[in-house]
């Protein structure tokens, strides 16, 4: 009877801690991460832009992504309408072929020099536009890049620094300092980078 009680208990106590056990591992299963890796994400965002920041777990900002573009997109093909307009009442002013279609009725009347200006403004504004944009398009490319590349860097807060500055003879017995810097962890005073 004593064998049975000792087995059952036995068996219980295996019964109690399988669960614990289990939970421990699926902890340190969710403890090291697969971060994906950043040439993908850097490809990913090029293909369409902001697939990178879905993939780095940041999908906030993609409606930024995407605000930022189609405004600027938006912008542009207002500013390239408008130079239309001036450059079509600036051409049809000497000539009467309308071969940049017909004067729009808010610019007839207007003097050459005045609408060759805005013209030219407008141009040169349209141009900037398209830099910008791809300006923004690289942007988004390089941030799901450089975030992919850093997101497994642990920046905790038991993280410490520690700076050494030491005399030291350089070449020819010269006098010189050696600056060194160490990344330790607080609680473990691991050594994680040194610098020198």
């Amino acid at each position: 009877m004593q064998n049975y009680l000792a087995d059952s208990e036995l068996m219980a106590s295996r019964h109690h801690s399988y669960p614990r056990f289990r939970t421990n591992l699926e902890d340190s299963v969710r403890a090291k991460q697969v971060y994906p890796e950043p040439n993908s994400v850097l490809y990913k965002s090029m293909i369409i832009p902001g697939w990178g920041q879905v993939v780095n777990k940041q999908a906030w900002k993609v409606p930024i992504i995407y605000g930022l573009l189609g405004g600027l997109t938006w912008y542009t093909i207002d500013l390239t309408k408008r130079y239309h307009d001036y450059q079509a009442a600036f051409y049809n002013l000497n000539n009467d072929d309308l071969k940049f279609g017909r004067t729009p009725p808010e610019l007839a009347g207007q003097n050459g020099e005045s609408l060759k200006f805005t013209r030219d403004k407008l141009r040169n504004r349209r141009d900037l536009m398209y830099v910008v944009i791809g300006l923004a398009y690289a942007l988004n490319i390089v941030d799901a890049y450089v975030y992919a590349h850093m997101r497994s860097f642990d920046v905790s807060d038991d993280l410490s620094l520690r700076t050494t500055m030491k005399p030291e003879l350089l070449g020819e017995g010269h006098p010189g300092m050696t600056l060194s810097v160490a990344l330790f962890k607080k609680n473990k005073q691991d050594k994680i980078y040194e610098y020198e």
